[in-house]
């Protein structure tokens, strides 16, 4: 158990280390956190939330920068589904803002953007993640991107860079409805998200006092 752990006020109901590269998903009931640990820091998290109920309903990242007046998440914003109802909301952050422009890498994009491959990305990893769910590809929506650093320009011209986080940085996640949060840890290599070496998190879920 770790320094982090030590800092949560409620029963932990599970304490997982997900590896540089590696996926997890879990089902979340109603008022169970979620907490996620930037271990080594500069470690891009990406994120899709469902509806446990009814899964077609999922993560709308317009929704949830509309509702939050920023393309940033930190403490205190909603993660809105398609319906415009709330998934979870963060109530801690240590890092101070999450991306929802750059979504998930793929081996697709990277042909496009580097000229190769690589050798895994955050797609193969949420369709492998899915199919264990009874989901496929097309459940793939815009995801959000805990501690990845997205610097946007007044142009509009945006960048990914470096990540800003520490190690330790973590998000807490409350969720409002059950959920079933999918985790890719991003093993992309050829652009700076996660400082060109992925390095394993920490998943914490538990309930509150």
């Amino acid at each position: 158990m770790t320094t982090t752990l030590a800092r949560i006020p409620g029963k932990i109901l599970s304490d997982e280390t997900v590896p540089a590269g590696a996926y997890w998903h879990k089902r979340l009931a109603t008022g169970t956190v979620l907490r996620i640990v930037d271990l080594e820091g500069c470690q891009a998290v990406d994120t899709i939330i469902y509806d446990a109920t009814n899964t077609a309903v999922r993560y709308n990242a317009a929704n949830t920068i509309k509702l939050a007046f920023s393309i940033y998440l930190s403490k205190g914003c909603v993660i809105y589904d398609d319906l415009a109802q709330p998934l979870m909301m963060i109530i801690d952050d240590t890092c101070g803002r999450h991306d929802t422009l750059a979504g998930n890498c793929s081996r697709e994009i990277n042909t496009v953007r580097y000229g190769k491959p690589g050798p895994n990305s955050c797609r193969d990893n949420f369709i492998e993640a899915l199919g264990e769910l009874g989901m496929t590809q097309r459940d793939i929506p815009a995801n959000i991107n805990f501690f990845m650093h997205v610097p946007v320009r007044g142009d509009g011209h945006i960048a990914i860079a470096d990540g800003i986080s520490k190690p330790g940085d973590y998000v807490d996640l409350r969720a409002e409805k059950d959920v079933i949060v999918v985790i890719s840890n991003c093993p992309q290599l050829l652009n700076p998200c996660s400082g060109h070496n992925p390095t394993p998190i920490q998943v914490s879920v538990w309930q509150p006092d």
